[in-house]
């Protein structure tokens, strides 16, 4: 988040108010990162003791779930210390000075404003939970609810010793104003929107939601808000039921595979296994004219079938290539434009975060997703070659020169463990030897193993040496916090977007959808055409995740009652919600990609535009064509 600190008193670093914070974030820091550390041991130990001793541990996945929910709060403490809840920022950095200093104000207070309202409710909810017993671990279940009122509580503090620090009063004061104006309309009006059946839907899940969201509010305090009023203002349901629905949002077992990828991603980038498939794909094409730029696209491949994060994606891939590019004569917009659009296309690739989070709340396999998810990126990946080969005509190559057959060959032999693992992560899923939770645990001891392997090469060979970064085992620990962060903040949003959805559905809006849906001329074409549409918009305002939370739930049976298989579906969707969230001005992906490639916005807006439209078309061909994403099920 900016914000302008014109006015804004900061104290000395040894005041109470800092003292306290860094103590909330150090805590929080240390037991998240240990989190991650133990909730990955103790899946590993499940896979061995079940595939290789074959005497499963009978509690493993029990502690597993009450842990993972400590994870994911914890976690979401130290997002929140850091600013990084997801947020839309477009309309926010556009705005006048003063007028961004309130947003990001009210962004504050609107989030604070739901943490207090639902922390009571929070204790609640953990209190009741004494009462009931863990079966295989015969524990209270108050042990894991235990982590909801901690975590709000903890967020709250750390909002509170924000005023006045990083924000400035004024603002503040400016935006709870405002919070507490419409928050009284609301009130006042309740007799009103009780009166209006379904359409009051519209007032709290577009009018006050997709308000707060715009605002640049965080969108899991903005889904978690819009939710609450509608529950409290127009319902008699006890208010402890967005926390359950929270709860049962960010606990689902599958999503535990989410941290755990995360780290993957972020461990590939530290043991030099991304720096070596890009270097081999560079000695094996890059003398070719635009040849760096089809080097991008494969290793956006190969590594986003290790990660599922886009941004370790990105951020692991771009700062090896664009230098040479830049002395190639490549301008920066260019480059972020297709860094972007290679984002876009990769995300059905296996194990895509998004693919887990359909596989979790729309009950579709996870090795079905992962099988189909292959070719549909394949599709999108050639589309953008046609374009890279156009823009890439005429480009100067003199000085360049071809790799030579030893400089290749070596350089596979150092690619090949990181090549080998997202068939690895694949072949386990598949085969049963491990679950889509546990995979990931798979993948990071193997990665583990490669990056001693390669640290030991660095230090016994000379050559080895000038071919191999450095293992930069000193990041491990900042890579586990960093791990736990985003996680927390991706689980959060689920949480709240749960709770959004259920409360959609108990409205009767899922039962008027799916009839209205059903009625769209065409049938199953007319259908997946309104789909493409919808998550093209929803993938640039709310981002995949969120979004399929929402209304996969909603949609994907429609699908299936029209005949479309939810495989080839899932892949429709996921290419629509990519291209949304990378396109601009909206898309946040295309600001990270930016961000990351250190080029002004400005610069690719144009430049993109044939990326995308080669992105559609291939989308297109992936919806026209289910075998694409089918046919090898």
């Amino acid at each position: 988040m900016r914000v302008d600190t014109a006015d804004v008193a900061v104290p000395a670093a040894g005041s109470m108010a800092a003292r306290i914070e860094h103590g909330i974030g150090r805590f929080a820091e240390l037991a998240a990162g240990s989190l991650v550390i133990v909730e990955t041991a103790i899946l590993f130990a499940g896979v061995i003791s079940r595939y290789v001793i074959q005497r499963p541990f009978t509690w493993s996945d029990e502690l597993a779930s009450i842990l993972f929910l400590w994870l994911a709060m914890l976690g979401a403490v130290v997002a929140y210390r850091r600013v990084e809840h997801m947020r839309m920022s477009a309309l926010v950095d556009g705005a006048a000075p003063h007028v961004r200093n309130v947003l990001n104000a009210l962004a504050l207070v609107a989030g604070l404003a739901f943490l207090c309202l639902v922390m009571g409710y929070a204790y609640e909810y953990a209190h009741d939970e004494i009462a009931i017993v863990t079966p295989a671990l015969e524990i209270p279940n108050v042990w894991r609810a235990a982590a909801l009122p901690v975590g709000i509580g903890l967020m709250i503090i750390l909002g509170l010793l924000r005023i006045g620090r990083t924000v400035a009063v004024r603002d503040c004061l400016i935006a709870a104003a405002i919070v507490f104006a419409i928050g009284g309309v609301l009130y006042l009006a309740k007799p009103l929107l009780q009166a209006m059946g379904n359409y009051k839907l519209i007032v709290f899940f577009v009018v006050l939601t997709g308000g707060a969201v715009l605002a640049g509010v965080p969108i899991a305090f903005a889904f978690g808000l819009g939710t609450f009023a509608f529950l409290a203002l127009t319902t008699k349901l006890p208010l402890t039921i967005v926390v359950s629905r929270m709860d049962e949002g960010m606990s689902h077992i599958i999503l535990l595979s989410v941290p755990l990828f995360v780290f993957l991603g972020l461990l590939i980038e530290i043991t030099g296994m991304a720096r070596g498939m890009v270097d081999f794909l560079a000695s094996l094409i890059g003398h070719l004219r635009g040849g760096l730029r089809y080097v991008l696209l494969g290793a956006m491949y190969l590594v986003s079938g290790i990660s599922g994060s886009k941004a370790a994606d990105m951020a692991a891939v771009a700062p090896v290539l664009f230098p040479e590019m830049k002395k190639r004569g490549a301008k920066g917009g260019d480059l972020v434009a297709l860094l972007s659009a290679s984002g876009a296309m990769s995300e059905t690739i296996p194990p895509s975060l998004v693919l887990i989070t359909i596989g979790s709340v729309c009950n579709v396999s996870i090795a079905a997703l992962f099988t189909g998810g292959l070719l549909p990126a394949l599709v999108l990946a050639l589309a953008l070659c046609v374009v890279v080969w156009w823009r890439s005509r005429d480009e100067d190559m003199t000085g360049v020169t071809r790799a030579s057959l030893k400089t290749v060959g070596l350089c596979a032999l150092i690619a090949a463990p990181g090549i080998a693992l997202p068939f690895l992560i694949r072949a386990a899923v598949v085969e049963g030897v491990a679950t889509a939770t546990e995979v990931s645990t798979i993948g990071i001891a193997y990665t583990i193993a490669v990056g001693v392997v390669y640290w030991l090469l660095r230090k016994g060979s000379p050559v080895a040496e000038a071919r191999l970064d450095p293992v930069r085992w000193d990041r491990m620990w900042q890579t586990l916090v960093d791990t736990a962060a985003l996680s927390g903040a991706i689980l959060l949003i689920i949480g709240a977007a749960t709770a959004m959805a259920w409360a959609l559905t108990q409205s009767g809006f899922s039962r008027e959808l799916a009839v209205a849906m059903g009625k769209i001329p065409g049938g199953a074409t007319g259908f997946m055409i309104v789909s493409l549409i919808a998550f093209v918009i929803l993938g640039s305002v709310l981002e995949g995740i969120p979004a399929i939370v929402l209304f996969g739930p909603l949609l994907f049976p429609i699908a299936k009652q029209l005949g479309i298989h939810e495989v080839h579906y899932a892949m429709v969707v996921i290419l629509a919600m990519g291209i949304g969230l990378f396109a601009p001005p909206f898309g946040v992906g295309y600001y990270a990609a930016c961000a990351i490639g250190r080029v002004d916005p400005s610069e690719g807006m144009g430049p993109i535009w044939p990326y995308l439209i080669a992105l559609i078309i291939g989308t297109f061909i992936v919806a026209a064509v289910p075998w694409i994403s089918i046919g090898f099920l």
